[in-house]
C-alpha cells in the first residue's frame, strides 16, 4: 500500500492547474482558467479551474474535483494509479507501507505473475508470424475478418500444437516454472508438464489499467471432449468474476459516449470494436457478476445489454438485469435478429448502420421483460399472475424511489393490470426484503464480542471538539464510501469583468471530502483516540475507495474496536439532541449525507474560528506588546467569517 507520507506529498505538490494544463489548452480568465471540456464536445469553454481553490469544474459535463481526481476521471485510473502516476510528475518517491516478510513475497509473487502472463502474450502474438502458427492461428482471425491492426492491438495469439511450446520457452527465457503454474499457463503432474492452451487461438483478458491477467483460448479443431473455449484458472491475478473482457481497450469510448454495450463473447467485442462501435465489453461467457457491474459503473451509468436473439440468449438477458438495476445503473436491452450476434452483425454492417440499429432497438428492461413473458404466458392466468410477479420483483431491486414508481406505472400500462395492486405488491416485497436485511445485520453484529464502553455520566461536561471529532469518524464508518454531491463556491469572471459567485456541485466520495476539507484547513484531532483512529481510516479509503467495517475491527486494538461498535451501536452517549444548546448544528438524519457531512465540516471550521478569536481576545488583554489595531482587524474578519459560515448553515450566530 502506498504510504500515508506519499499520498500527502502529491496532494500538496500537485497543482490543478499545472496537471489539467498537461491535457486542455487553458487562458487565464479573472482568477481563474478556461478551457474546453475533455469530456464532452463542445465549442465555447466551459471548464474552469480555479488555483484558489486548487479545484475544477466542468459546467458542461457537471463533473468536477482536485487534481488527483481529474487524474481519475480523464485517464480511467484509480486511486493509487493516480497517486503514482502523479508521484512520477512532481518527482516523488512512492513509498510503500511497511509490510511483513510474508506481505512482500505476496506481492513479490503477484508481480512474478504479471511478468510471466506479459511475457506469454508476447508470444503468443509472436506465433502468429511463424508458419504455423500464420497457416493456423492468422488465418483464422483473417476469416473472422479481423484485420492486422485489430490483431495487434487486442494482442491476439495463437498457442502451437506442441506439448511444452511455451513453457519450454519461458524457462529458456528464465521465467520460474512455479510462476507459470501459478497463473495457470503449464500445468504440472508430478515430474510431467505440459501447456494448458496448446493448439487454441489465444485472447489475452488485461486489467483496467492495461496489465495482462490472463487468457482465453478457442480451440480450432472439432474435439467433442475439449471445450470449446478454455479460460485461465483461478490465480491470485486472475479472477474471472472480476474482469470484463475488452476493458482496457473500451474505458475510453465507453466514458466519451457514457454507455457500455455489454456483449458475452471474445469475438463480439473485437468485431464491433473494428467496425467503430468501441463501447463495449464482455462478460467472457460467464454469468454477469456485481464486481464486473462496479468496473463499468466507474465510466458509465448507462449499460445497455446485447444478446443473441435465441431463447437462451433471452434468459442471459433477463439474468442480467437484476444485478445491474440492484447496482443502481440504467439498463436497456437489444436483441439481434434469428441467426445473428454481435460478432455477424457488425460483420456485415457499417459502423452508422450498426449504431442506428442499436439505438433503434434497445428497449427499456420492462417492455424487454414484460415482452418476453407475456408471449410464454399467453392465456394462462397462474403464468401470467407469475409474470408479473417476477417483473415486479425486478423492479423491487431498483434503489431509487421515483424510479420504481415510473416503472410500476409504465408495467401496469403494459400488462393492463391495476397500479394500486403493483404497488401494493411492491411494498410487500420491499418490506421483507429490508426485514431479511435487518435480520442479517443484527446477526452479523451479535457474532461481534464487543466491549462496551463506559457511559459518561448524564451530567459530564460536553467537549463540543470531541463531539465534533466523533461524528466525522462516524460519518467515515457508515458513509465513506459513498458518492455524495456537494456544492462549493467558485469565483468567475462575468462578461462585465466583476468576479461573481458561482455555486459548484462536486461529485465525490464522502471521505475525499472530508479528507480535502480537513488537510485544506489545516484542521488536526485533539482527542488522542479519535487522532489514531483517522488517519487509518482515511488511509484505507484512500487506497481502496471502501471500508468493510467488520474487517476493520479486526485490524484495530480491543478499545478501538470497542469505541467503533459504541459510535455505530450504541446510545448516544453525547446527548447529540442537544446540540442547538452548544452551539453545534448539525442535521438531522432525514436529511441528505452531503449535507451532513458538510454542516458537520462548516461547524468544525466555526468551532477552530471561535477558538482564534479567543485566543486573540486573550492575547490583547495579557500582551501589553502587541498591535491592538492589528488583532482587533484579524478579531473583525473572523467574525464575518464566523458570519458568513453561519449563513451557510442557515443559522444566525
Amino acid at each position: 500500500m502506498i504510504s500515508r507520507s506519499t499520498v500527502d506529498a502529491v496532494f500538496e505538490a500537485a497543482r490543478v492547474e499545472e496537471v489539467i494544463g498537461d491535457f486542455v489548452q487553458l487562458k487565464k480568465s479573472g482568477s481563474n482558467y478556461k478551457g474546453l471540456s475533455p469530456f464532452s464536445d463542445e465549442r465555447s469553454p466551459s471548464f474552469m479551474v480555479s488555483p484558489v481553490k486548487q479545484i475544477w469544474k466542468d459546467f458542461s459535463s457537471g463533473k468536477g474535483g482536485n487534481a488527483v481526481s481529474f487524474i481519475m476521471e480523464h485517464e480511467h485510473f484509480t486511486f493509487p494509479e493516480a497517486i503514482k502516476w502523479l508521484a512520477k510528475r512532481y518527482g516523488i518517491e512512492v513509498e510503500e507501507t511497511q509490510q511483513t516478510d510474508e506481505e512482500k513475497q505476496v506481492q513479490d509473487d503477484k508481480e512474478s505473475m504479471y511478468l510471466v502472463a506479459t511475457f506469454a502474450a508476447k508470444w503468443f502474438n509472436a506465433q502468429l508470424e511463424t508458419e504455423m502458427g500464420s497457416a493456423i492461428g492468422k488465418s483464422y482471425f483473417v476469416e473472422r475478418g479481423f484485420t492486422k491492426e485489430t490483431i495487434d492491438y487486442f494482442q491476439l495469439g495463437y498457442s502451437p500444437d506442441a506439448w511444452t511450446a511455451l513453457t519450454d520457452a519461458a524457462l529458456a527465457a528464465g521465467y520460474s516454472l512455479d510462476y507459470l503454474e501459478r497463473t495457470g499457463l503449464t500445468i504440472v503432474k508430478e515430474d510431467k508438464k505440459f501447456d494448458r492452451f496448446k493448439g487454441r487461438v489465444m485472447f489475452p483478458i488485461r486489467s483496467h489499467s492495461g496489465r495482462v491477467l490472463g487468457f482465453g483460448g478457442r480451440i480450432l479443431i472439432a474435439d467433442k471432449k475439449a471445450a470449446k473455449y478454455q479460460n485461465s484458472p483461478q490465480s491470485e491475478i486472475y479472477d474471472k468474476s472480476k474482469v470484463l473482457y475488452g476493458i482496457y481497450e473500451s474505458k475510453q469510448a465507453i466514458a466519451k459516449e457514457d454507455l457500455c454495450y455489454l456483449v458475452e463473447g471474445y469475438t463480439d467485442v473485437i468485431q464491433m470494436h473494428q467496425a467503430g462501435v468501441k463501447n463495449v465489453v464482455s462478460s467472457s461467457g460467464t454469468a454477469l457478476t456485481t464486481e464486473q457491474i462496479r468496473l463499468i459503473s466507474r465510466l458509465t451509468k448507462n449499460i445497455t445489454v446485447l444478446y443473441d436473439g435465441d431463447a437462451a440468449g433471452m434468459r442471459a438477458a433477463i439474468r442480467g438485469i437484476d444485478l445491474i438495476l440492484e447496482a443502481g445503473m440504467n439498463v436497456r436491452v437489444c436483441t439481434f435478429p434469428e441467426g445473428e450476434d454481435p460478432d455477424s452483425f457488425a460483420k456485415s454492417h457499417t459502423q452508422l448502420e450498426i449504431e442506428t440499429f442499436l439505438k433503434d432497438e434497445a428497449v427499456d428492461f420492462i417492455k424487454f421483460k414484460s415482452g418476453l413473458l407475456k408471449d410464454e404466458a399467453a392465456g394462462d392466468p397462474i403464468k401470467k399472475a407469475g409474470m408479473i410477479r417476477e417483473i415486479v420483483t425486478t423492479i423491487a431491486k431498483i434503489p431509487d424511489s421515483i424510479s420504481r414508481e415510473v416503472y410500476i406505472r409504465e408495467t401496469a400500462t403494459i400488462l393492463d393490470i391495476g397500479e394500486d395492486v403493483l404497488f401494493s405488491t411492491l411494498a410487500q416485497m420491499r418490506n421483507a426484503s429490508e426485514n431479511e436485511e435487518r435480520k442479517k445485520d443484527i446477526k452479523q453484529q451479535q457474532q461481534k464480542a464487543f466491549t462496551k464502553v463506559e457511559e459518561l455520566p448524564a451530567t459530564a461536561p460536553v467537549d463540543r471538539r470531541e463531539i465534533l471529532e466523533s461524528t466525522i469518524i462516524k460519518i467515515l464508518l457508515l458513509y465513506g464510501d459513498k458518492v455524495a454531491d456537494f456544492e462549493e463556491e467558485f469565483l468567475q469572471e462575468s462578461e462585465d469583468g466583476e468576479l461573481v459567485v458561482e455555486p459548484v456541485k462536486m461529485t465525490v466520495p464522502v471521505y475525499e471530502k472530508i479528507y480535502l476539507d480537513l488537510q485544506g484547513d489545516e484542521i488536526e484531532f485533539s482527542n488522542p483516540r479519535f487522532k489514531n483512529l483517522y488517519p487509518k481510516l482515511i488511509d484505507i479509503m484512500l487506497l481502496s475507495g471502501r471500508i468493510d467495517v467488520n474487517m476493520i475491527m479486526t485490524e484495530l486494538s480491543d478499545e478501538e474496536a470497542a469505541m467503533i461498535a459504541d459510535l455505530i451501536m450504541g446510545e448516544d452517549r453525547y446527548q447529540l439532541h442537544r446540540w442547538d444548546e452548544k452551539q453545534i448544528f448539525v442535521k438531522t438524519k432525514e436529511e441528505t449525507v452531503a449535507v451532513y457531512v458538510m454542516d458537520t465540516i462548516l461547524n468544525f471550521r466555526r468551532l477552530m474560528i471561535q477558538e482564534k478569536i479567543k485566543a486573540l481576545s486573550n492575547e490583547l488583554t495579557t500582551n501589553e506588546n502587541v498591535d491592538a489595531t492589528d488583532i482587533l482587524s484579524q478579531v473583525k474578519d473572523h467574525i464575518n467569517l464566523q458570519k458568513y459560515l453561519g449563513s451557510r448553515l442557515n443559522r444566525v450566530v
